[in-house]
This record gives structure tokens, C-alpha cells and sequence, in this order.
């Protein structure tokens, strides 16, 4: 699972999940609801559209495979937060 940081600035929340995705709020749990969204939209473009890496770059297999494994779960309708927060 790629890093999750947490940081604050003029009373505002970040949450940063590895340079993937951020969320942003008034409280952690706004940043944490923010973030959970962003992940979904990046997770869901990636299951639609596929991912291909330019021949000069090697993927992060396991990020792949995260962000996969998050698809899986939205597609079944399961709730992501325990995987992306555990």
C-alpha cells in the first residue's frame, strides 16, 4: 500500500495517499471522506481505460496492484476505506 501521510495547514486537514491521490477538509474526517473520493475516481478511470506506462518508464507493480485490488472491491460495491485506512 503506498504511503498515507497526514498534515495540516491554516486549519485546514491533508491527507496524502502515496502521490496518488489527496483529500483535503476542515476535520480529519472531511480530508478522509475527500480522499476516499479521489481514490474512487482514480481507481475507476483505471478500470475503465486500462493503464499503459510509457516503454521508458517501469510501473510500480505494486501501486498496479493496489489500485486494482480497490477497483475490485468499488466494483462489488464494497467499501474501500478499511483497505485504503488499515
Amino acid at each position: 500500500m503506498p504511503p498515507l501521510t497526514i498534515s495540516e495547514s491554516d486549519g485546514r486537514v491533508r491527507l496524502n495517499l502515496g502521490g496518488l491521490a489527496r483529500g483535503e477538509g476542515m476535520t480529519l474526517q472531511e480530508a478522509a471522506d475527500d480522499l476516499v473520493q479521489a481514490v474512487l475516481r482514480l481507481v475507476m478511470a483505471f478500470r475503465s481505460s486500462g493503464f499503459r506506462a510509457a516503454p521508458e518508464f517501469a510501473p510500480d507493480f505494486e501501486t498496479m496492484d493496489f489500485l486494482y485490488e480497490l477497483g475490485e472491491i468499488a466494483a462489488a460495491g464494497g467499501d474501500i476505506r478499511s483497505r485504503v485506512f488499515g
